[in-house]
Order: structure tokens, then C-alpha cells, then sequence
């Protein structure tokens, strides 16, 4: 490769369906991506020493968050900020990996585990970013290319487990067993004894795992905000000063709540942070007003035209342009050039600058959307719901959900909503959702037609929903009235997926396009064993599932 060079396959919109080689669709530039790739290849080692650590009492919890903070910094649009990656993630991977090594070798313990372990990063970027080049998927099982995509399977699953266990340890949630797979799914990675089946096994294990994440995030949201109740959200603007709130972390969005009031600014919601307005205690903030805009299709003009102040607490933002950067502040993982990162919890920052700015200068008028149908208050109507289905009122559900993208396809999701027979019942989550958010579907004997689980994070919610009808109905999940019709972006998705997968859902449909590192006979095990189908048309597509 030369220095302008990479290669990335890990998101939906890699260029030509096969992988991103000298400039990411996403944004990324060969600098970041190959900073990423030396970042994860040395993770992978100090997740060789974890697991040899366990083996003979060495735990260091220090440790285990951050290899989860840190591989969650490599998602899909999470920190594109080359110095950032090597100050904050790279130096500091050193730092622990070596004294954790020392801390194995003390306890009798082996280190002796090859490159990723002794690694020394160079001095520079550019000798770091030549490093990168070395260690990333190229370098990986050229010759079996099945082995080479199960491996960078269970690595972008990790990344999305990483990414809700990062989530829920923020609210003191944990469960080390979690930590404990990351390494070791990570270490395996690594480990030229293992072959095709091995992996199948471990990408199943890690759905497994990730159901767990899921289940403590779901958690840490619940016990502290209380479970969502059912919301009307406006999507139009108050008159006065604003910031926006983007991306998942509730933490965050919390504290900027605190620390608004009484200052003249409206707190808006921006993509994923929608279902927030849901949570009971987020609700008691009088200035906590709406949601503005929708997510990745419209993005940069949105953040382009929003008169006030914006924060990204994690990922899924689009490449800012250098005309609003100055207006835009990141939190937790995220880093991009020439926005500037909140440290902490002091978010003043990012309240100044909304004071500066003129804010909306007059009340603008808009349409509303519905949040806040969560697990509790779906299976709070359970028998309403399981009589309409018996008395023939609902014939089916369409979980409609995932994550949305630039690349032209995802007109998909909003056709098939639209098309859906007015005796269904379409259950959506994640920023898919913002392709149809605001449709006006009407409702079945009192229960909406459109029913907003949540953000991705709240995947859980719509596990349990299922396996709830299903012990209600007596049937297992794949005979319940439930079709999945899933859209995927990122790795948080892939990890979603692999939880279906180790719950045996069968019959997922799943788009725009399929995963460039499935290969031709991994996607013949995936068709043999769950039937899992790219989608078609949305008149195609409902034909074969209602007849």
C-alpha cells in the first residue's frame, strides 16, 4: 500500500460492495483508517495477555474498559481524529499492555505471544500509519478467505458489544464475564489454531454475549430515567437559544439538561437521542422541548442550518464541513478534526457557544411523532395485543429497524412501511426508523400501527417483546406473526444480528446490501441453517411473507 491507501470493508456503504481502498465513503482517510487498524491489532495483543492473565489471577478492570472504550473509538464514525486516536488510545494501549505484561509474568504467567504483544509503535503518525498498514484485514487469512471474514465477523461484533458495554459502565453496570469474552474473542483473532468452525462458534457466542451488554445497558437506562412511557414529540422549534443533542449517550444528554437550566436554551434531540423524551426523569425538564431533523440522509444540512449549538455523544455523524466545526462538541469516544472534545462533565463549553449564537428567532410549528413503546409498555397491553391477534384484528408484525445510511436503497424500509397492510403492526427501533418516523399509520382497536421501541441501544426491548409473545402464544419466536426486515450500517448492527442468530430467529431479511465480508459459503451456512435472505422489493417482499 502506499501512504494514500487502505482498506476498510466494515460498514454497509463500502465503495463497490467489497471494501473501501483510498478514501472511506464514510469520511474516513487512509491516515485514520490504518491508525485504526494498528489500534485494534494491539488490542488484540493486550487481549492475549487479559486472557493469560485470568488464567492465573491477574484481573485488571482498568484494563478491560479500556480495550472496550478503545475498540468502540474504531466503530463506524466514531473518532476520525488521527492525533486523538494515537494520544488518547494508542500511547495509553502501550502504557497498559505493559504493565500488565509485567503483572502476567509476575504472577508465572506466559507473554511470550508474538508481534501484537511486542509491538512498538513509531514515533511519528506516518510511521505509525505504515505499522497500521501491516496489521489490518489484509494481513489476515489471505488464503482461506472464509477464515478471514469469520475473524473480521467476530471482530466488528465485538465492536458492537464493546460499544453497549461502554454504554452501560458508564451507569455502573458490568459484568465481567462481558469483559472476559471481548479478550477473548479479540485474542482468537490471533491464534493460528483455529479454524472455520471454531469462529462459527465464537460469532454465535458473541451474540450470546452481546444479548448480555444489551440486558445491562437496558438497565442502567431503566433503573435510573425509569422504563419510556408513551410521548408526543414535537418536531418543531421554540423561540430562543438551543442545543442539540445527537447521537445515544443519556448521560450526557442529562447533564446537559442540568446544567441548561434556567439559562434561556431549549435542548433539542437530534437522531438516535429521540427516544429519550420517553424516559420519565428526562421528561421533567421543562426546556427538554423536542426533536430537530432526522438522521444520516439529511445530516450535514441539518447540522449545516441549526442556529445554535450542537453535541455528539457517539457515533453516526456524517463528516462536518469546516464552515459550522466550531459549533459542533464531542463526548466519550468521539473525535473528529477540529471539533473540539469534552473532557468530563463540564459542559460549559457548549453552553457559551450556544449563548453566541442567534438560537430559533421565532416559534416554528411542525408535525409530532410518538415515542416511548419499550418493553414495559408494549408487554403492559400484552393481552390487548394477543386477543387482537386472536380475534384476527392484527395479522402480523414487521420489526422495521437498524440503522440508516447515505447509499441510495434505504427508500426500501419506507416503501415496505407504507405498503403494509393496514392489519399490521410495524415495531421499529434504531435511526432507520427516521426513513418513516413521522408516517401516519392510524392504529388497530386502540394500539398504534407504529410502535418506536427505541434507540438501537434498546435492541433488548424487542428481544424480550418477542420471546414474551412467544411463551404467551405457546410457539417458539419463529412462529410467532413476526416478520424481521432489518437495515444495517454499522457494527453495533452486527452484533444485533449475531444475537438473532444465537436465538435461532430465522427468515431475516436484511439490506440494502449483504456484508462485503460475508463471503459466497459463509452466506450458504447463514441461508442453510436461518434462511437469512437479502431483501428484494417491498411488493416482493410482502407478497411472500403475508401470501
Amino acid at each position: 500500500m502506499s501512504q494514500t491507501e487502505m482498506f476498510c470493508w466494515q460498514c454497509e456503504q463500502t465503495a463497490k460492495g467489497t471494501g473501501c481502498t483510498t478514501f472511506g465513503i464514510c469520511g474516513k482517510s487512509p491516515e485514520v483508517s490504518n491508525l485504526q487498524d494498528l489500534l485494534i491489532y494491539l488490542l488484540r495483543g493486550i487481549s492475549q495477555l487479559a486472557v493469560e492473565g485470568r488464567k492465573v489471577g491477574v484481573k485488571d478492570e482498568k484494563t478491560d474498559v479500556f480495550i472496550t472504550e478503545a475498540t468502540f473509538a474504531t466503530l463506524t464514525n466514531v473518532n476520525f481524529d488521527s492525533e486523538d486516536i494515537v494520544e488518547r488510545y494508542i500511547r495509553k494501549a502501550i502504557e497498559l499492555r505493559e504493565i500488565l505484561k509485567a503483572k502476567v509474568e509476575a504472577a508465572g504467567g506466559s507473554v511470550d505471544f508474538g508481534p501484537a504483544v511486542d509491538l512498538i509503535p513509531e514515533k511519528t503518525i506516518d510511521g505509525m500509519v505504515k505499522q497500521g498498514k501491516k496489521v489490518g484485514v489484509k494481513a489476515d487469512s489471505l488464503d482461506n478467505p472464509d477464515l478471514q471474514g469469520l475473524k473480521w465477523l467476530l471482530i466488528y461484533g465485538i465492536k458492537g458489544v464493546a460499544a453497549y458495554t461502554y454504554h452501560a459502565y458508564r451507569f455502573g453496570k458490568k459484568d465481567d464475564k462481558v469483559f472476559e469474552f471481548i479478550e477473548q474473542g479479540l485474542s482468537a483473532t490471533l491464534n493460528p489454531s483455529l479454524g472455520v468452525n471454531d469462529f462459527v462458534g465464537l460469532v454465535l457466542k458473541c451474540g450470546e454475549v452481546n444479548i448480555r451488554a444489551m440486558e445491562l445497558l437496558d438497565a442502567g437506562n431503566t433503573e435510573t430515567y425509569g422504563h419510556p412511557v408513551p410521548t408526543k414529540v414535537p418536531l418543531g422549534a421554540k423561540k430562543g437559544k438551543a442545543i442539540l443533542v445527537s447521537g445515544h449517550d443519556l448521560l450526557d444528554l442529562e447533564e446537559i439538561l442540568k446544567q441548561t437550566e434556567g439559562k434561556g436554551i431549549y435542548v433539542y434531540t437530534h437522531g438516535e437521542m429521540l427516544p429519550a423524551h420517553g424516559y420519565p426523569k428526562l421528561k421533567k425538564y421543562p426546556h427538554f422541548y423536542g426533536h430537530y431533523g432526522t438522521a444520516w440522509q439529511n445530516q450535514i444540512r441539518e447540522f449545516a442550518a441549526f442556529p445554535g449549538a450542537i453535541l455528539m455523544t457517539t457515533n453516526c455523524i456524517q463528516k462536518p464541513a469546516d464552515g459550522y466545526k466550531e459549533n459542533i462538541f464531542t463526548s466519550g469516544p468521539v473525535g473528529w478534526p477540529g471539533v473540539k472534545h469534552i473532557v468530563g462533565e463540564d459542559f460549559s463549553p457548549v453552553i457559551e457557544r450556544a449563548l453566541d449564537l442567534p438560537g430559533f428567532t421565532d416559534d416554528t410549528a411542525g408535525k409530532s411523532v410518538m415515542v416511548g413503546f419499550a418493553r414495559n409498555t408494549v408487554l403492559g397491553v400484552a393481552e390487548k395485543v394477543i386477543d387482537a391477534v386472536k380475534t384476527g384484528k392484527i395479522r402480523h408484525f414487521f420489526l422495521v429497524g437498524g440503522c440508516d445510511g447515505a447509499k441510495p436503497g434505504r427508500s426500501y424500509y419506507t416503501e415496505f412501511v407504507e405498503k403494509a397492510p393496514k392489519d399490521t403492526v410495524i415495531l421499529t427501533l434504531a435511526c432507520g426508523k427516521f426513513r418513516f418516523f413521522d408516517k401516519e399509520l392510524g392504529d388497530i382497536s386502540g394500539i398504534p400501527r407504529l410502535l418506536d421501541v427505541g434507540q438501537c441501544n434498546d435492541a433488548y426491548s424487542a428481544v424480550v417483546i418477542a420471546q414474551t409473545l412467544a411463551k404467551a402464544f405457546n410457539v417458539g419466536i419463529n412462529q410467532l406473526p413476526l416478520s424481521l426486515i432489518l437495515s444495517w450500517y454499522e457494527q453495533k448492527a452486527c452484533a444485533i444480528l449475531l444475537s438473532l442468530l444465537y436465538l435461532g430467529v430465522k427468515n431475516i431479511r436484511l439490506g440494502p446490501s449483504l456484508p462485503a465480508f460475508i463471503t459466497p459459503n459463509i452466506l450458504k451456512v447463514l441461508v442453510e441453517n436461518f434462511n437469512i435472505m437479502p431483501i428484494r422489493s417491498a411488493d416482493e417482499d410482502l407478497k411472500a411473507i403475508l401470501g
